[in-house]
């Protein structure tokens, strides 16, 4: 009976491996699909590298949508990587047992917090205060950088964390005995045992940086220009389909089926660079 039992539930997460597999097969067999006939009637340099976007005049160019997307993701990570692993480390090393839980219950409430209620947060508190000290609308690459900067934090902190906890004691004890501080034991033992797991925490930042639409929608300015600086409006490649979705037909839906592509290529190309370079500091 016991084998028989274990039989069945070896096949069920076999079946429901195979359920997700056959997800993102059939995923990426539709955006295929329906994207890349798109790319190539536009022509994919005038597609990746033009600078006009206008539907109207039949202009499908998304290479500021590009490079918007990269501003935003690369601001998010230069903001949300050291408060998050920061404050990783501070939870799981320095944080006194008071303030853990209340702590802790914070960050999960960070994770769970709806898009649309951080972009009524940047849209109402981050515009005003950037327009007020830098000036223009407010609405710009920077406030979208620091508000996807605070959204990205659970995700770091929880899986930084975790790995930084799961590193073996006799590591910080080995720093003591040989004379390092509490502080020298973490940072020079500690840490990078647990580089692995941080890395894996940070790539997931990135996902949820470039996926992210709604809130960078409410606060980026949604411009389909290249933006001349960091107080500039700008538009992702995810608010460029949200946006205009619901009521475009024909070439302009496939256009838009296409950005969607090239979003997933370019999620999975760093993905791959990151894994690579995880896989080459190892």
């Amino acid at each position: 009976m016991e084998h028989i039992k274990e039989k069945g539930m070896k096949l069920l997460f076999f079946l429901t491996a195979c359920v997700s597999i056959a997800a993102v097969v059939l995923i990426c067999i539709f955006l295929f699909a329906s994207g890349v006939p798109a790319i190539r009637e536009i022509g994919v340099f005038k597609f990746l590298l033009g600078t006009k976007w206008k539907p109207e005049n039949n202009l499908y160019g998304i290479f500021p949508m590009i490079i918007g997307s990269i501003y935003v993701t690369v601001g998010a990570l230069l903001i949300g990587v050291p408060v998050g692993i920061l404050t990783a480390v501070f939870m799981a090393r320095f944080c006194p047992h008071n303030i853990y839980k209340p702590l802790k219950s914070a960050v999960n409430l960070m994770a769970g917090i709806p898009s649309v209620v951080y972009g009524f947060f940047g849209l109402v508190i981050l515009v005003p205060f950037v327009r007020e000290i830098f000036g223009g609308r407010g609405m710009s690459v920077l406030t979208a950088s620091v508000l996807l900067g605070l959204m990205i934090l659970p995700t770091i902190i929880s899986v930084s964390e975790t790995s930084i906890r799961a590193v073996p004691e006799s590591y910080y004890e080995g720093g003591l005995a040989l004379g390092a501080s509490h502080e020298r034991s973490v940072f020079y033992t500690v840490l990078p045992a647990a580089k692995r797991g941080i890395f894996a925490g940070v790539v997931l930042g990135i996902g949820r940086a470039v996926g992210e639409t709604m809130a960078v929608m409410m606060v980026a300015g949604n411009q389909p220009a290249i933006p001349e600086s960091i107080f500039s409006g700008v538009r992702t490649l995810t608010t460029n389909i949200v946006m205009e979705m619901g009521y475009s037909t024909d070439l302009h839906r496939e256009a838009l089926i296409g950005t969607a592509v090239v979003l997933f290529i370019f999620i999975l190309i760093i993905n791959l660079s990151l894994s690579l370079w995880g896989k080459k500091v190892k």
